[in-house]
């Protein structure tokens, strides 16, 4: 029997006892490759000696010191990092202990932004449908994952959602990228009219789509006319990039693929890859100098914000990729791994779609390729994928309802930068032989 609320009551997962590298060992003795990073978290695997080195060290320094009294020479420096590399204008990092606590932050920046600046009836947010921004309320309720929402829709505050960039389900036959793009943007600014353009704070979008529809990269010019919209009518734009971001998609944000510039970026996960827990919102200076000429604080605050030991792991993890080249061997390789998925999958007849940008790839399994027929969502084939994968030692990422929040599946890769190609090769062969067997399974 267990005592730990485990994310699933009728099933107590494997104990992991080590991990080294791409690979995690449990009690059994069995080995994994860590194909997802957990949940695109492990950039640079596991065990890597300098993070930990850097960790010990700030822990003989000072582990703890709370923000209401002190900074810390880490939190500094890791702001100075993460401004000497962000989009232009960040110039301030809030610090915080995940993706979920950085979307919140944002979320309430974004509205006493508009307090401080004496527009209080803006109150309202724009999102996008099959999105994920966290699990806590406010994060929950721009997020746009139907199964997710559902149990909670009482408890969360209004906001509108708009389409995704889905270009293989929604993008119109005969319709260019561009085209589609633009017709994506002119929803959103019909959103904010009927809305009321003085009554919209901000639009929440991640810059790739994550872990609900299963990498969603969006088409060129997207999110350049999105910017626009914002502009014209005085929205900010919040990037969300605690999944995509860090160096996910080849470059340190996401967003400096795309050529624009957001008024809020949120980040985590891959910010710390794992060794603690640790996230972050990137502040455009207009934010700050509104709050400094008003208040004087934001109104906000969490016990461990800027925790010395998460800050120094960060760090760690952040000079690494910088050092070790990281960024550019994930721009180079993400042609490998995308051959190689191709090679592997891309005949399958349960594979729709095979889509992404640097170490971040969605795989849509879908019953009938012409007619992009999702599995019956009865069989929880992402369920099953999962379990003949960890069957054969490879730790993926399905999840199911990537088409409207209930039909349809999908599997979400985020190998750890330091893959070789080797990795790569056998993480493609294994998930194939994998969904072959899931889909196997299925009852006739």
């Amino acid at each position: 029997m267990t005592h730990v609320f485990h994310r699933h009551l009728h099933h107590t997962p494997p104990v992991a006892i080590s991990a080294q590298g791409m690979r995690i060992r449990d009690a059994a003795g069995r080995t994994y490759l860590d194909a997802s990073g957990g949940a695109a978290v492990s950039c640079l695997g596991h065990g890597h000696p300098d993070v930990l080195a850097a960790m010990h060290a700030q822990i003989d320094q000072l582990a703890y010191a709370h923000t209401s009294f002190f900074t810390s020479q880490v939190a500094e420096e890791l702001a100075d990092h993460l401004v000497q590399h962000a989009p232009e204008g960040m110039d301030q990092v809030y610090l915080v202990s995940g993706g979920s606590e950085s979307v919140e932050s944002a979320l309430k920046m974004a509205r006493q932004y508009f307090v401080e600046i004496g527009q209080p009836q803006r109150s309202h947010f724009i999102a996008r449908r099959q999105s994920y921004h966290g699990n806590t309320l406010g994060a929950l309720a721009v997020g746009g994952n139907a199964w997710r929402r559902a149990p909670f829709a009482p408890l969360l505050v209004p906001a509108t959602h708009v389409a995704p960039c889905y270009p293989y389900r929604e993008m119109r036959e005969g319709e260019t990228p561009a085209a589609y793009g633009l017709r994506l943007a002119a929803e959103l600014e019909a959103a904010i009219l009927a809305q009321g353009p003085d009554t919209v704070i901000a639009f929440v979008a991640e810059t790739v789509g994550g872990a609900t529809a299963g990498v969603l990269t969006p088409v060129p010019g997207y999110f350049q006319a999105v910017r626009a919209v914002c502009d014209k009518y005085g929205v900010l734009l919040i990037l969300d990039e605690v999944m995509c971001g860090m160096g996910r998609t080849g470059t340190l944000y996401a967003c400096e693929q795309e050529g624009v510039v957001p008024d809020l970026l949120t980040i985590a996960k891959g910010l710390g890859g794992g060794y603690q827990p640790v996230g972050a919102v990137l502040v455009q200076r207009k934010i700050t100098q509104a709050m400094g000429a008003g208040s004087g604080f934001f109104q906000h605050g969490h016990t461990y914000l800027g925790h010395p030991v998460a800050c120094a792991a960060a760090l760690a993890v952040q000079r690494v990729i910088q050092r070790d080249g990281l960024l550019q061997k994930v721009q180079r390789d993400a042609q490998v791994l995308s051959a190689l998925l191709h090679e592997n999958m891309g005949q399958s007849p349960w594979v729709g779609d095979i889509r992404g940008q640097g170490f971040f790839w969605g795989i849509e399994l879908v019953a009938d390729r012409a007619r992009k027929t999702p599995f019956d969502p009865r069989h929880k084939l992402h369920a099953r994928i999962k379990k003949e994968a960890m069957a054969r030692g490879l730790l993926c990422y399905p999840m199911g309802g990537t088409v409207d929040g209930q039909a349809g599946d999908h599997v979400l890769l985020a190998p750890p930068f330091i893959a070789t190609h080797a990795d790569l090769t056998e993480i493609a062969s294994t998930l194939a032989a994998s969904i072959d067997a899931a889909v196997a399974s299925l009852p006739r």
